[in-house]
């Protein structure tokens, strides 16, 4: 990697800014409205219960509700994204470190931002971050779809069709990320992998459960940082 551009690729939510602290909760009230009026009887929304056993369960099974939604209950991917980021202003929601900027400006090789969400939310979210400039290209969840079939993050299969499209080498590129089964995946694939500890909270999609004590960085990590402006400091790791 030393003699080679190195490719980054961002991850949004919970990396490059803070989405525990208001816009989760936000887009999670909302999920949790959009389920219970589906698995609902068309009269009565369903239990609390009901909705919270098939959120956490299609995300324990397929990485992302929303895959479970459409293969269960032929949910329109684009309505359940849509209505579940219409969260309002966020502007008033948003919170992130200052010099992020900066730190794009200052990491060597190209950036491309790739996000498990959609392309409206995401695009208001790097546009108020400031960032829009940085990216090369901006991967949304409505762009990870592999023969026909939704495949986001952690799926191998879209990695390697990105990788295909943008003439990557997987050795070439770093994957920035919160979520440990992305970079597992990731590593699989050959890609180096950075991990950003600082905005996370629970370890379950609702927020509910609290995160394990796990301090030590996993095998498949290359860098374990808690910001992103850490990330110079570590690159001898990421190049060697």
């Amino acid at each position: 990697m030393s003699k080679s551009p190195i490719t980054w690729l961002f991850d949004l939510d919970n990396t490059l800014h803070d989405a525990s602290h208001a816009i989760f909760p936000a887009i999670s009230a909302n999920m949790n409205t959009y389920i219970a009026r589906v698995l609902g009887d068309g009269t009565t929304p369903a239990t609390r219960e009901a909705v919270n056993a098939a959120r956490i369960g299609y995300w324990k099974k397929y990485g992302a509700t929303l895959l479970g939604m459409i293969r269960h209950h032929q949910v329109d991917p684009a309505d359940f994204l849509r209505e579940t980021h219409d969260i309002g202003a966020l502007h008033e929601m948003i919170r992130f470190e200052r010099g992020l900027s900066k730190l794009l400006r200052r990491l060597p090789g190209r950036k491309i931002l790739l996000t498990n969400a959609p392309t409206t939310y995401s695009t208001g979210v790097v546009r108020h971050l400031g960032l829009q400039r940085h990216f090369a290209h901006h991967i949304a969840i409505e762009d990870m779809h592999v023969h026909g079939q939704l495949r986001p993050k952690p799926s191998k299969l879209m990695l390697r069709r990105l990788l295909r499209k943008h003439g990557l080498a997987a050795r070439r590129c770093v994957l920035v990320e919160d979520t440990l089964v992305n970079l597992k995946h990731a590593r699989q694939l050959g890609l180096r992998t950075a991990w950003v500890t600082q905005y996370l909270r629970y370890s379950d999609p609702i927020g509910k459960a609290p995160l394990p004590k796990m301090v030590k960085r996993p095998g498949y990590v290359d860098v374990k940082v808690k910001s992103v402006l850490r990330l110079p400091g570590q690159l001898h790791r990421l190049r060697s």
